[in-house]
């Protein structure tokens, strides 16, 4: 064979590649959208079904959606397994209804004067450094309240209300959210120069999913039973040791309003 009739062959050789090549690109192409229409149909019909076939119907939908959207096999999965958990728990728990109201009561005695307590407590901003749950608290005004704690491993915010508030006495407050509430008395009692009690009733008004599962298993309750303690121990080893640091809101508040400022 010649150059010349080598070049020839070795350019018919490359055009009948590409030619080749766009023809497979075209067939594979042609695979991807019939795969997709299918995808789509499968979408289409376990949404239909979904509705009515519980967590294992949603869980697939999950998964076939997220196949769709182009995730991964392994993140369709974990999508599916996370919406069969989910779908679970509502189940169990009362799906998209209020939880049902639960009653929490709790109490410690702190070895220091009732003034200091209570002083302590109405300084709210400082929460977040000795409560482990509690990760931040904005007081917009001597009657609202911000605040924003975790719940398991996600986090949810409300406001507070002040509606009472007596000096060295009691708080009471109300609040509202979109994932649940706590509604709730703090009262003081001196049961000695150095020693005061300090009670906590709580109307706990559960709202989401991890909200309901955690009011099954009576979590909150020892959960503010454990914030307690850390109430305790900072005031007994930090207001303690600097009393007239502690500058705490001595005003009084009566049906939302404030009577009387400090």
């Amino acid at each position: 064979m010649n150059f010349r009739t080598g070049l020839a062959v070795g350019a018919g050789g490359f055009l009948a590649a590409r030619v080749a090549g766009r023809a497979g690109r075209r067939i594979v192409d042609r695979v991807i959208a019939r795969y997709e229409a299918r995808l789509e149909r499968t979408v289409r019909r376990l949404a239909a079904r979904a509705e009515f076939g519980g967590p294992p119907a949603k869980a697939a939908l999950a998964g076939a959606r997220a196949l769709y959207e182009g995730k991964s096999p392994a993140r369709a999965l974990l999508s599916a397994g996370w919406t069969a958990l989910k779908e679970t728990l509502k189940r169990l728990f009362g799906g998209g209804r209020r939880g049902g109201l639960t009653n929490i009561v709790e109490q410690i005695d702190v070895g220091a004067p009732c003034r200091l307590v209570y002083d302590q407590w109405t300084r709210f901003e400082d929460f977040p450094s000795f409560m482990k749950k509690v990760v931040s608290v904005d007081q917009a005004s001597e009657q609202k309240l911000n605040w924003k704690a975790k719940i398991f491993w996600s986090s949810r915010s409300w406001q507070s209300t002040i509606v009472e508030q007596v000096p060295d006495r009691h708080i009471v407050w109300r609040s509202k959210a979109a994932k649940g509430r706590v509604d709730g008395t703090v009262s003081f009692h001196e049961l000695a120069p150095e020693l005061t009690r300090v009670l906590l009733v709580l109307e706990y008004h559960p709202g989401g999913i991890f909200e309901r599962t955690g009011n099954l298993w009576r979590a909150q309750g020892r959960r503010v039973r454990l914030e307690l303690k850390h109430f305790r121990r900072h005031v007994m080893t930090r207001s303690l040791t600097a009393p007239d640091e502690v500058e705490g809101w001595r005003g009084e508040i009566h049906d939302g309003e404030v009577v009387r400022a400090p």
